[in-house]
């Protein structure tokens, strides 16, 4: 089915080919210049390949920041970033920087989904390598479908009737792991009091665009189940967390200069590796808005 549907997009534009991993997700696309306005067709391909494979990978793309922009507007508004100065000049780009020398430890090194505490979190990220490092720095991508739909019956019942309570305090409040006693970072985060307030979630949501369940966000984020005491909801955030990242769910990716790479935050979760050091790595990226909200 999937090869079918492949088949019908190429026939709209013959250029564009996308390209699967054969991972748990992924697909590499071509025969598009990004650095060119995309019309109404490429847009439409490229929404169905990016909903059909949740992460995509763009290579050998010279894009600028104006460039960058336009093409996250093709897919939606752009999304609110809370703990993030974006660099200057701008409004919707961040910098994703680490410094050769840094000693701090490595930026969003743990599974998640970008700003799920959001009352509408965002529909996806897109990044724009501009330093890669010759080694290293790969970002893992784990497909949450996937990881639904393989859940025995029994675990499964356990986790589809929950509401997640989610927050970024741990993170980006002035005590969390991003905060206050987080020195010499070079990347521009803002830790804020903010962080401490709550969002409630279903743990299994409907995809809005395809309409395919799948788990949300992790623990990190999620700090707790509604109506569910903490010293229970422990052991279950412990064990989603394991299940969740299994190697059979997960698409590795290899970053080149000049490409970019877009995400959906409603269908996978995401980390980073390290394994660069000595080595000056920066991306640019800017946040698509929840589907509908601008």
């Amino acid at each position: 089915m999937a090869t079918t549907n492949l088949r019908k997009r190429h026939l709209k534009d013959p250029q564009i080919r996308v390209r699967p991993s054969g991972q748990a997700c992924g697909a590499e696309v071509t025969g598009v210049d990004l650095s060119a306005a995309l019309d109404a067709s490429q847009s439409a391909e490229i929404r169905g390949a990016w909903l059909e494979h949740h992460v995509l990978s763009f290579p050998d793309q010279d894009m600028t920041d104006d460039d960058l922009e336009r093409f996250t507007g093709c897919f939606g508004g752009f999304g609110h970033d809370p703990f993030f100065d974006p660099i200057p000049g701008r409004q919707h780009i961040a910098a994703i920087k680490r410094e050769a020398d840094e000693k701090s430890p490595l930026f969003a090194e743990n599974w998640h989904s970008d700003w799920s505490f959001q009352k509408h979190p965002p529909a996806g990220t897109c990044l724009l390598g501009i330093t890669i490092p010759p080694t290293g720095g790969d970002t893992l991508f784990a497909n949450q479908h996937a990881a639904l739909d393989a859940m025995p019956p029994d675990m499964r019942a356990k986790y589809e009737e929950l509401t997640a309570i989610h927050s970024a305090q741990m993170a980006y409040a002035p005590d969390g792991a991003y905060g206050d006693k987080d020195v010499e970072r070079s990347m521009a985060i803002r830790p804020d009091e903010s962080a401490r307030e709550t969002q409630l979630h279903p743990l299994v949501r409907t995809h809005p665009e395809t309409g395919q369940p799948g788990l949300f966000s992790c623990m990190g984020y999620i700090i707790g189940f509604e109506g569910v005491d903490q010293q229970d909801a422990l052991p279950l955030l412990t064990e989603l967390y394991a299940w969740q990242s299994q190697d059979e769910f997960v698409y590795r990716h290899k970053w080149q200069p000049n490409m970019l790479v877009m995400w959906d935050n409603r269908s996978v979760l995401h980390c980073a590796t390290g394994g660069y050091e000595g080595h000056d790595r920066l991306l640019h990226r800017t946040t698509i808005a929840a589907h509908g909200v601008s």
